[in-house]
């Protein structure tokens, strides 16, 4: 191991959020701490406060403090956003996913990545055939920061009869999305997959008019095009069929999290935000609020986003393979929470944290 050529200064911004995220934050941090002692890495964790916390601190699900805590980082590890006590409230005037909106909008946060893979251990608690998803392993590109979410005009009719929201997209998003899922590809196997709905939806004939455009600047990469409906379906069906699915806002939400499925938990797959001003890791599951507190969390998700962090966020492969192999141990050991032991002995979730922490430690 060359450390000297990795040394690196990382000053990360740590957002635990609501629900489980600081138990399963705790975990991640820990194993953070343990690469970087391995690597030889100075790194630097400050906190800030998000969602439902914040709102009830300040009364701003996004503070202005946490915005420049991010802004100052070179990375952002983020838990999880949403509490029961909004969700159930029409009339709530804040609520905790709008910070998690401002943060995406603000951080410039335009490309949402999740990779789906199946882990070998656990694929027979895949709700597919074996033979279906053994060796799936696709990425999906979501664009993060327009469409309807963010589509103005957006309310409802004086007398609420009527809701209306407006979904926009400009070239210069569309291209900046395409252009990073062409990177993917280019370093994967090769296949980038446009999802839309053009023969309908306005904005998705312009997405599928600039994918037709951009194409040709990458020879060596097949394009192929599917509308959202049949792509939903073929997920099911050929999830080997995938390498990079690109798609926008909407779309992307509702697919990654019909994909995600296919490993037979919610609490294994990570993902990263790639942003203009800093780029942000979090587990693809929400704050779980059943569970907080109760140290019966599952932190891989939360584990595996920093790995992504070490990937995407400072471009160090090995230290990111490092805790994939640490978790790929964990799982092959049977040390798991109780979501996915089976019979077997359920660990708590520091448990599973620590026993990954130290199967770094021991690693020459």
């Amino acid at each position: 191991m060359n450390i000297s050529k990795h040394n690196k200064e990382m000053r990360i911004a740590v957002l635990p959020g609501d629900g489980i995220g600081p138990e399963i934050m705790e975990q991640a941090l820990k194993v953070t701490r343990a690469v970087c002692e391995k690597f030889g890495h100075n790194v630097v964790f400050k906190e800030g406060i998000v969602g439902a916390g914040a709102i009830d601190a300040v009364g701003d699900p996004y503070p202005a403090e946490t915005h420049e805590l991010c802004m100052q980082a070179d990375a952002v590890l983020f838990g999880a956003i949403g509490h029961p006590k909004y969700d159930n409230d029409p009339n709530a005037k804040v609520r905790p996913e709008q910070g998690l909106l401002r943060m995406r909008k603000q951080l410039g946060l335009y490309g949402n990545i999740r990779p789906v893979m199946t882990f070998p251990s656990l694929i027979h608690k895949s709700p597919l055939r074996k033979e279906l998803i053994e060796g799936a392993d696709f990425v999906c590109i979501r664009e993060l920061t327009g469409g309807m979410y963010f589509g103005r005009p957006q309310g409802r009719s004086e007398d609420g009869n009527t809701a209306y929201d407006t979904c926009v997209y400009t070239r210069e998003e569309i291209e900046r999305i395409l252009h990073l899922a062409y990177k993917f590809a280019g370093q994967r196997r090769k296949k980038v997959t446009v999802v839309d709905k053009a023969n309908v939806i306005a904005t998705s004939r312009l997405w599928r008019q600039i994918a037709q455009e951009l194409a040709p600047q990458y020879p060596d990469i097949e394009t192929d095009y599917l509308f959202v409906d049949n792509a939903a379906m073929r997920i099911i069906q050929y999830p080997k069929s995938f390498d990079v699915l690109v798609t926008e806002n909407l779309f992307g939400d509702i697919l990654t999290d019909e994909a995600s499925v296919i490993t037979g938990s919610l609490g294994m797959l990570p993902s990263a935000s790639i942003g203009i001003h800093t780029s942000l890791f979090e587990p693809i599951h929400g704050s779980y609020p059943q569970a907080a507190g109760k140290n019966i969390a599952n932190p891989i998700a939360m584990i595996l986003s920093a790995a992504l962090m070490f990937e995407y966020g400072f471009n160090l492969l090995e230290e990111g393979a490092v805790i994939r192999n640490a978790v790929n141990a964990s799982l092959e050991a049977g040390i798991v929470t109780e979501d996915i032991a089976e019979g077997g002995k359920a660990y708590k979730t520091n448990e599973v944290g620590d026993w990954i922490t130290n199967f770094i430690k021991s690693q020459d």
